[in-house]
């Protein structure tokens, strides 16, 4: 993480907090998550050179550089479209080859499936079913899941085709997770 400029994710005005372990505010309501939150989700996925992780929320791009930075092949979603363009621009300025699409994220992205590990940066009601199904045999998954107030970190590894293994973590306050198998709204 030390080697990723993360003053370059964020607008400009927060610049001289961009190395604070705090979460920032980014356009439409969505936050940056502070780098603790990055590195401890990251290293639930146990990730290893040529991995394929889907991230769920790219947000500012931030987590992705972390992800590709580790030598992942990565795909992102991102439901806000002025992020999910300014992102795709900025991890492409700092030559991270990252996969990003404009969309719902909580239906996952099949094209590429299965992955080996999916990250979701926004806290669900409950965690989407077409998101499990996309994972690969030994796969993992870490995902915030509760209400809007407070969400409990998930990490759920994909034992066969119907049985997955679920472990609760800690306790988390994310922006919530919008679409089909997420809140229906953003209010």
């Amino acid at each position: 993480m030390s080697t990723i400029p993360r003053e370059k994710f964020i607008h400009t005005a927060f610049a001289q907090k961009a190395y604070e372990d705090s979460a920032l505010p980014l356009a439409n309501l969505q936050t940056i998550s502070q780098p603790y939150t990055v590195a401890y989700m990251t290293s639930l996925l146990q990730i290893r050179p040529n991995d394929v992780i889907l991230e769920i929320g790219t947000g500012s791009g931030y987590q992705a550089a972390v992800l590709a930075q580790l030598g992942a092949k990565v795909y992102s979603i991102e439901r806000e479209f002025e992020l999910h363009r300014q992102a795709a621009k900025v991890l492409q300025e700092l030559g991270y080859s990252v996969q990003t699409r404009y969309g719902d994220g909580t239906i996952g992205w099949s094209q590429f499936a299965p992955y080996d590990g999916i990250i979701v940066t926004a806290g669900a009601p409950d965690i989407p079913k077409t998101l499990l199904m996309q994972l690969k045999i030994g796969g993992k998954i870490v995902i915030p899941s509760g209400n809007r107030q407070s969400q409990t970190l998930y990490l759920i590894t994909r034992q066969n085709e119907i049985d997955f293994d679920s472990v609760e973590l800690e306790e988390f306050k994310f922006v919530p997770l919008i679409g089909r198998e997420g809140w229906q709204d953003s209010k």
